[in-house]
């Protein structure tokens, strides 16, 4: 069993209830394998109908399908989603995704910001009433815009009042507007993994640089040392074949010593016993420490 360090703005009183939060979270192992399920409002339609698609992804209880049979984490979406859904999905572990934009404004017109659309008292509220598994919230920072200021000012109250239930906070960081001009650069990105901390979250999801070589997780330890005690995951990215993400996500965790993943597309747009396959095969790595020729050999059972 892992000692869970619990942060100093939870109560006393709820830090039973943190610790076992982040170890539902982790599987007591302190890494973290979310499935990122906000996608319906950041991407709109784009990642959820098309030729290389499974026409069961046009239905959005196939994100909670996946996330009811497969072997991750939590299952991070909008408190919507969960209120439509999760009478029927009762043993999930829920991440509440707090704000979310769509991409129909075009970043390089527009700095991007995404305010809370629920308070914390909603989330508690509404974890009351539905005795639903909410482990913990996720809020989107970007950094670099014009909106910055107020952008952080919400996730730091956000981060405080989530601690204050007993909740996970989980930072997705994106240094990311008209100022950011390559948002691969790994100092970059290092950079937000320290701001992430410096709020105090507990996870931070940051972009990776998908190379699949070993010398860019490499560098990409930088990010984890500027995050500190907030542990970094990686977010899935774009559409990769199964043996690709297995290389990037082995590559993450063994040799960046990163803390997770949190993969969207490259799980829910498969068909159901697709997806469950291959998260098993992750959670393999992020979970179980299998190398990457074992993780491939459960791609293939």
């Amino acid at each position: 069993m892992i000692e869970v360090n619990v942060p100093l703005t939870v109560p006393t009183a709820l830090a039973r209830e943190y610790t076992k939060n982040y170890r539902l979270a982790t599987k007591d192992t302190g890494r973290l394998f979310l499935f990122a399920g906000d996608q319906k409002v950041e991407h709109l339609n784009n990642d959820f109908k098309g030729d290389d698609i499974s026409i069961e992804d046009q239905d959005p209880e196939h994100l909670f399908k996946i996330a009811n049979q497969a072997e991750i984490g939590v299952f991070a979406t909008q408190l919507g989603l969960i209120d439509k859904y999760g009478s029927d999905y009762k043993n999930i572990p829920y991440v509440v995704k707090l704000n979310s934009r769509t991409n129909l404004v075009s970043i390089k017109d527009h700095d991007p910001v995404s305010y809370g659309w629920y308070s914390l008292e909603d989330v508690k509220n509404f974890k009351k009433q539905s005795k639903l598994n909410i482990v913990g919230i996720g809020y989107t920072v970007y950094l670099g815009g014009e909106y910055e200021s107020e952008i952080l000012r919400e996730a730091a109250q956000i981060i405080k009042d989530a601690h204050a239930q007993g909740l996970l906070a989980i930072i997705w960081m994106y240094p990311r507007g008209k100022s950011i001009p390559n948002e691969d650069d790994i100092n970059i990105i290092a950079g937000g993994a320290g701001v992430a901390a410096c709020l105090g979250s507990d996870f931070v999801k940051v972009k990776y640089p998908y190379t699949g070589e070993e010398e860019t997780a490499k560098e990409f330890k930088t990010v984890v040392a500027a995050a500190g005690h907030t542990k970094v995951i990686c977010v899935g990215g774009s559409r990769l074949s199964p043996e690709e993400l297995l290389k990037n996500i082995d590559q993450q965790i063994h040799i960046a010593q990163t803390a997770g993943n949190a993969v969207g597309r490259n799980l829910h747009q498969y068909s159901l016993p697709d997806a469950v396959r291959l998260a098993r095969a992750i959670a393999g790595i992020i979970y179980h420490d299998c190398s990457l020729a074992k993780a491939l050999k459960l791609l293939e059972k």
